[in-house]
């Protein structure tokens, strides 16, 4: 059974950092893009960052970018996403997507992704 799972949500202080992971279980993600999104209450959910799956190349919406590290490890079959310099915009459910592809691209619409995980909590606040 293909899966996904967020990790790494919590309470965190403005200006603080946080790392969320995105493992994968039942398949290997090394030929599939990755892609966050976040959803706030009220709002629609919206893409954060993406990474492919051959080049590594990445995307960051324009809310963090220069705040914001994907990445992925291949090995552990998991994708990260570094939260620096956090605001209380940020506070949201997080989840991670995957789409199966072996071109250098990824996406940050919803509709281009076959499998997402249950969301993590992040709440930022002081």
């Amino acid at each position: 059974q293909l899966q996904l799972v967020e990790s790494g949500g919590g309470l965190v202080q403005p200006g603080g950092s946080l790392r969320l992971s995105c493992a994968a279980s039942g398949f290997s993600l090394d030929y599939y893009a990755i892609g966050w999104f976040r959803q706030a209450p009220g709002k629609e959910r919206e893409g954060v960052s993406c990474i492919s799956s051959s080049t590594g190349s990445t995307y960051y919406a324009d809310s963090v970018k220069g705040r914001f590290t994907i990445s992925r490890d291949n090995a552990k079959n998991t994708v990260y996403l570094q939260m620096y310099s956090v605001k209380p915009g940020d506070t949201a459910v997080y989840y991670c997507a995957a789409v199966w592809t072996r071109g250098a691209m990824c996406y940050i619409t919803t509709n281009r992704y076959d499998y997402w995980g249950q969301g993590t909590q992040v709440t930022v606040s002081s």
